[in-house]
C-alpha cells in the first residue's frame, strides 16, 4: 500500500530568498545566496534532515533498550562535487552519546537499524550518496559524594 502524496511549497520572496512551507504547515526561510547566508540553504537542509532522521530513530531504539542517554549529538558532514550539479557524493554521520554505562553493542545496533531499516532520509539519498556512520560514547561522571 502506498502512503498518500504530501506537498510542500516554496515561494520566491526576493533576491535569492525563498519561503518554504512543509506539508505539515511549518514555514522556514531558505537563502541561496551563500555570501549573505541569512537562512539555511536547501543543500544544508539535506544534512540536517539526515541527522535528525537518524537521531530520532536511535534515541527511540536506545530508550526501548533502557539505555540511559543524557546527551546526544549527531554531526553530519557532506562532500559535494565541484561540477554542476553540485550534488552530495558522500555524507558522514557521527553520533556522540553521553550517558551512564551505555552499551556499545546497543548503540551500534540502534545506529545500524536506523541506517538500514528506519531512516527514510538515508533510504532516499542512497545509493547515489555514500553514507558512513560512526559513534563515540562519553561516560557521564558520577556525582561526587558531598562532604
Amino acid at each position: 500500500m502506498t502512503a498518500p502524496d504530501v506537498k510542500a511549497t516554496v515561494k520566491f520572496v526576493s533576491d535569492d530568498l525563498f519561503l518554504g512551507v512543509t506539508p505539515s504547515g511549518h514555514a522556514l526561510p531558505l537563502d541561496t545566496d551563500s555570501h549573505r547566508s541569512i537562512a539555511p540553504s536547501p543543500v544544508e537542509l539535506l544534512l540536517v534532515a539526515l541527522g535528525s532522521c537518524t537521531a530520532t530513530d536511535v534515541a527511540g531504539i536506545l530508550a526501548k533498550k533502557r539505555q540511559h542517554v543524557t546527551s546526544y549529538v549527531v554531526e553530519v558532514t557532506g562532500t559535494r562535487r565541484d561540477e554542476f550539479p553540485r550534488k552530495y557524493t558522500a555524507m558522514k554521520v557521527h553520533h556522540i552519546l553521553t550517558g551512564r554505562s551505555l552499551s556499545p553493542t546497543a548503540v551500534a545496533h540502534a545506529i545500524e537499524l536506523s541506517d538500514t531499516k528506519y531512516c527514510s532520509v538515508a533510504a532516499t539519498l542512497r545509493p547515489t550518496v555514500e553514507i558512513q556512520t560512526s559513534f563515540e560514547i562519553i561516560e557521564e561522571p558520577r556525582d561526587e559524594p558531598r562532604e
